[in-house]
């Protein structure tokens, strides 16, 4: 057993009520919200009032991480494990069959395909202690509305109910839905649940014209009532679907968006981060409502940078998350660099801003600290490291530490820039990404090139090697497993093996 420490400010009078807002693809500007410096074209684009209210009162961290892909944020959210480390390093769906496309040279590793597990007699997991869990013990009532996608079908982590949430509405295997429309009854038959892309829960809604998003605020709304009613805090985890494909149109914000000239799916896609949007403002008003508001911490977070393939996005193809690079499914930022806001009264200073980087795997500790539990037990070692001094100060800094990237995997079927059998390390400003097919590196100074055009290997040869040794060196000590070769008959080396030519 691993025994870790948390400290909570020792003048909290009680728990404070978390609500964890998790949206599905979201890219770093999907937002009105200036997470770039400067006007962009893409903060002109989308409409989010109630990102930039949760943004006026809180505090926006401006190099947030998450993973190229969803199941393995989920899983370090929920475990608190970088992803090279738990290996649930792809997306996930049926038990025990890969989801990684065909490659001419590489063949994928032997990964977790299964997801995580809260028991350890399940192969091709990562047995740990989920965040729910620790929270239930803590007393906190646990709510899980939306995606889940933590575990395959016929696995345990498939429901969110066996990994400690008290209510689940919504929250399954897949990873998307088949439709957005009530009228469509989510993908599923009328009145039941259709495995394995019908969204579960939601048989009221059938037949209806609720949108998806909307569906699932009401009923997020409706599952505080039980802990608001007997006084116990709550952990509400709103894990919408919404803005993954499809790009079914919400007719309650498309119209506005064709008539500033978006094309047809951009239309569709604005109208689904508004409908994001507007779900995130109907909670903040619930919470007001019910007085629960200077106790109640939110935290905005995607799960991976916004989707740049066309189709079905409009436009060219990789240019969405300008003047990041790439998108989903890529190292580069725009597949990895996300919008994230935290909002607590009383202790985190309204309008204030952090440009300390942060991974995904920090979620787990910091949620932890923030429900004041000080000595909890986990089957896993931790990865992540706790942000609540961020929230007390937003000034600190740490250019010491190295955030990891592992994607042993061919994610598409064309290899996109970026995008499958990719590496990578951040230590300060240094990048340096690890093309395992080619055993290439590239190296990048983000604060000077945030849109990483300037490869500068053969300028800093000297960072380079440094960080190559570091990361091949936390690769090996997770054990993390590389794809084979076929042509040249042997298991890619890792980084640290490698010379700079």
């Amino acid at each position: 057993m691993i025994i870790l420490n948390g400290i909570l400010n020792s003048q909290a009078q009680e728990k404070p009520n978390i609500v964890l807002f998790l949206v599905d693809d979201m890219g770093w500007q999907d937002t009105s919200v200036p997470f770039a410096s400067g006007q962009t074209i893409l903060k002109q684009k989308y409409h989010t009032p109630n990102m930039q209210r949760l943004a006026e009162q809180g505090m926006k961290f401006t190099n947030a991480y998450a993973t190229p892909v969803c199941s393995p944020t989920r899983v370090s959210l929920m475990t608190g494990l970088n992803a090279a480390h738990h290996k649930v390093t792809n997306w996930t769906l049926k038990k025990n069959q890969l989801v990684d496309e065909k490659d001419s040279i590489l063949t994928p590793p032997h990964w977790n395909v299964n997801g995580m597990s809260p028991v350890d007699s399940i192969p091709r997991t990562v047995y740990a202690t989920p965040l729910p869990t620790l929270l239930k013990k803590q007393g906190y009532f646990t709510i899980h509305i939306g995606k889940a996608h933590f575990g395959a079908i016929d696995t345990p982590a498939e429901n969110p109910l066996n990994i400690g949430f008290d209510v689940n509405v919504g929250g399954h295997a897949a990873g998307s839905p088949s439709t957005y429309l009530g009228e469509k009854n989510y993908g599923n038959a009328k009145g039941q649940y259709s495995p394995p892309w019908g969204v579960p829960n939601l048989e009221e809604f059938h037949g209806t014209k609720v949108f998806l998003t909307e569906a699932l605020t009401q009923k997020a709304i409706d599952a505080l009532s039980q802990p608001i009613q007997e006084k116990k805090p709550f952990f509400l985890y709103m894990s919408h679907y919404a803005v993954h494909v499809p790009l079914d149109k919400d007719d309650r914000f498309l119209q506005k968006y064709l008539e500033k000239g978006l094309d047809a799916e951009e239309a569709k896609y604005a109208a689904l981060v508004e409908g994001m949007d507007k779900s995130l403002g109907d909670i903040m008003d619930f919470l007001e409502k019910k007085n629960l508001e200077e106790n109640t911490v939110i935290i905005f977070m995607s799960d991976n940078g916004g989707l740049a393939l066309s189709p079905p996005r409009g436009g060219e193809a990789f240019t969405q998350n300008l003047p990041l690079k790439s998108g989903k499914g890529s190292l580069y930022e725009g597949g990895i660099r996300v919008p994230m806001i935290v909002k607590w009264p009383n202790l985190i200073e309204p309008k204030s801003e952090s440009s300390q980087y942060i991974m995904i795997e920090d979620f787990f500790p910091t949620i932890l600290e923030i429900s004041g539990l000080k000595n909890y037990k986990s089957v896993q070692e931790i990865d992540g490291i706790s942000f609540f001094p961020l929230l007390k100060n937003s000034a600190l800094k740490n250019d010491y530490r190295k955030l990891i990237w592992h994607f042993p995997h061919k994610w598409i079927p064309t290899d996109a820039p970026g995008i499958n059998y990719k590496s990578a390390i951040r230590q300060g400003d240094w990048k340096l990404i690890y093309d395992m097919k080619s055993e290439k590196k590239e190296l990048y100074n983000l604060k000077k090139d945030i849109g990483e055009e300037n490869d500068l290997s053969q300028e800093y040869p000297e960072t380079v090697n440094h960080l190559s040794q570091l990361l091949g060196e936390q690769l090996e000590k997770w054990n993390s497993q590389m794809p084979f070769n076929k042509i040249k008959n042997k298991v890619v080396p890792y980084p640290h093996q490698v010379l700079n030519d």
